[in-house]
């Protein structure tokens, strides 16, 4: 067994063992069966026997006795088998749910880094498909393996009480077809995984395509996206078609095997009655135990699909699951207790840990308590990337940050991110209604206070206004509503989660010059009395702010109020002066 697998199936299972006692019930219900479906040809070959050697001993309340014995065992088999199928099934579906569980959980901690080069659709597959084998695989795998455990050993215990030579040769038969079909497993194995990849890169592309639905539209580039897709759609068809050609040669060949095991009771088993060497109810029984091994070994060898299937989809899930928690919490990390709102940058250098791109280096930089302070400088500056280290989305590679003196690398990130709002310029919303996302500020606030944090926001009165007001339905991503709309009740969100740290990520450049107005004068009356970090691309927006920090290639290039760094005619003059006369070139 390959060495992945090996471990894969080492850590699946503590999942399997927190049902041990209902696994060591339902094998005992697969033993039952199983004993159940051996006796039978014992059955037959006793009255075969002894209505050839001495009839007249075989009498009606003998069979009807025979009859009441196997009627008694099909009952017990239907209870038996009642429980595999169903209570076994629900101990699959719990430790899928169990693994699925944890999937989750461990997403949730997972840093910025990962989802950046992380396709959705990958991960959606690997928590959903994958798993819904796992279901199958960890109620099937010990029953089937044990079952035909039981089935081969009883039936070579007992066939070789009629002719050891005659089951000899027939056992000799099964390693041959194992060898011959080991071959065609392992090609399933990396076909199964070729699929479970390619499915994922398919959701991707689907989902690209459906959250991108506006743009293809907008750019009648409907047919470009029907070609990625069919490209997509057709390298998955190409490799079903591996799989399934694998599978015929697979199921080909146990079915020759099966041919071949027949072959061997009818020309052996003949000979052997010819000369004597075993009864005609022995060759019966050979028959029939030959039909219930043949179904054994095919059931396994059927199940190797299921077994491979159910293997890729843990050894995916531990792909998540073996994910770096990049950003958690160290330990003996503290609570942060009532936040005053100074900041300092102490000597910080980042770069990103997957390219290494350095972003800045060797800032030192205190923000007052209370304190606006605005970032502006070009593109790819390190503006956003600054504040984001704050609620340590990343954490610096260099240097430490303090909040009121304490290193937030040693505070719980519950409570750090709690003390910090966000509004940026792409706003989220939940699917469900307008009051569901303004409550996601704060879980278990009353809707009175939700309502009371809309009107803060300026959003009371546009909501109010909605179908079905606060209970709208906003739709997936809140397609409903406008982008201002949008921005209000994310601001709404933070004014309930009234944070005493404010960061602003471009929170209006996105919007038309009425909803920039309105959202402005809900984030003026949201930074009142918070820390407020603003990034802003229109200079207009943050003149009035305590401190101006200009962003550039070499870190904080100069820092003051609007009126100072106009003064400095340096590179916060260049940029005013430069949005100035853009401005004026639109309006003209």
């Amino acid at each position: 067994m390959h060495q992945k697998k090996k471990g894969a199936l080492r850590r699946f299972w503590p999942y399997m063992a927190r049902y041990k006692h209902i696994i060591a019930l339902d094998l005992f219900c697969a033993a039952l069966t199983t004993v159940c479906e051996l006796v039978l040809p014992l059955i037959m070959r006793y009255i075969t026997n002894q209505g050839i050697s001495d009839l007249a001993s075989l009498s009606a309340a003998t069979v009807l006795r025979l009859g009441g014995l196997y009627l008694v065992l099909r009952i017990i088999d239907g209870v038996a088998n009642y429980y595999m199928a169903g209570v076994g099934h629900i101990m699959g579906a719990r430790i899928e749910t169990d693994m699925r569980r944890d999937a989750f959980a461990h997403l949730q901690r997972l840093g910025h880094t990962y989802y950046s080069n992380t396709k959705v659709g990958q991960i959606m597959g690997r928590i959903t498909n994958d798993l819904f084998d796992v279901t199958e695989f960890s109620h099937h795998c010990p029953e089937e393996f044990f079952i035909a455990g039981i089935k081969i050993v009883v039936s070579f215990i007992i066939l070789c009480q009629s002719s050891v030579a005659l089951t000899l040769i027939l056992f000799a038969c099964v390693p041959l077809m194992i060898l011959c079909c080991v071959p065609f497993n392992l090609r399933l194995r990396a076909a199964f995984r070729g699929q479970r990849q390619q499915i994922g890169e398919l959701n991707a592309r689907i989902e690209d395509n459906l959250l991108g639905e506006r743009v293809v539209k907008a750019f009648a580039n409907e047919e470009v996206e029907r070609e990625k897709f069919e490209s997509d759609n057709g390298r998955f068809l190409g490799i079903k078609r591996v799989t399934y050609r694998s599978m015929a040669a697979f199921q080909t060949t146990t079915r020759m095997f099966d041919g071949l095991m027949y072959l061997v009771v009818l020309v052996a088993g003949g000979l052997f009655l010819v000369n004597g060497a075993i009864e005609p109810g022995d060759l019966v029984a050979y028959m029939l135990y030959v039909t219930t091994l043949i179904a054994t070994i095919r059931r396994i060898i059927e199940f190797a699909e299921q077994f491979q299937r159910g293997v890729t989809g843990i050894e995916r899930f531990y792909e998540i699951m073996d994910a770096d928690v990049e950003i958690l919490d160290e330990p003996g990390a503290k609570e942060l207790g009532p936040v005053k709102g100074e900041i300092r940058f102490e000597d910080v250098s980042f770069e990103y840990p997957d390219d290494h791109n350095r972003v800045f280096s060797h800032v030192d930089l205190t923000i007052r308590p209370g304190e606006k302070l605005a970032l502006v400088g070009p593109s790819g500056g390190g503006k956003t990337t600054l504040c984001n280290l704050i609620p340590r989305f990343y954490d610096p590679t260099a240097g430490r940050i303090t909040i009121d003196g304490q290193d937030i690398h040693g505070l719980t990130l519950k409570s750090l991110r709690s003390a910090i709002g966000m509004v940026q310029q792409e706003v989220y919303l939940f699917s469900g209604t307008v009051l569901d996302n303004i409550l996601y500020g704060r879980p278990g606030a009353t809707r009175e206070e939700a309502v009371e944090a809309a009107k803060m926001a300026g959003a009371h009165e546009f909501i109010t206004q909605l179908k079905d007001g606060y209970d709208t339905y906003v739709g997936e991503r809140g397609v409903k509503l406008s982008g201002g709309q949008k921005q209000r009740i994310s601001i709404a969100r933070v004014f309930l989660k009234n944070p005493p740290i404010l960061i602003l990520d471009e929170a209006t450049s996105a919007l038309d010059n009425e909803s920039e107005a309105l959202v402005g004068r809900s984030l003026q009356k949201l930074a009142q009395g918070r820390t407020t970090l603003t990034i802003a691309h229109r200079l207009t927006t943050i003149q009035n702010a305590d401190r101006i920090l200009v962003l550039g290639e070499n870190g904080i290039e100069e820092q003051g109020t609007h009126e100072e760094l106009l003064a400095k005619k340096g590179a916060y003059y260049h940029l005013w002066n430069t949005a100035a006369a853009l401005e004026k070139g639109q309006l003209d």
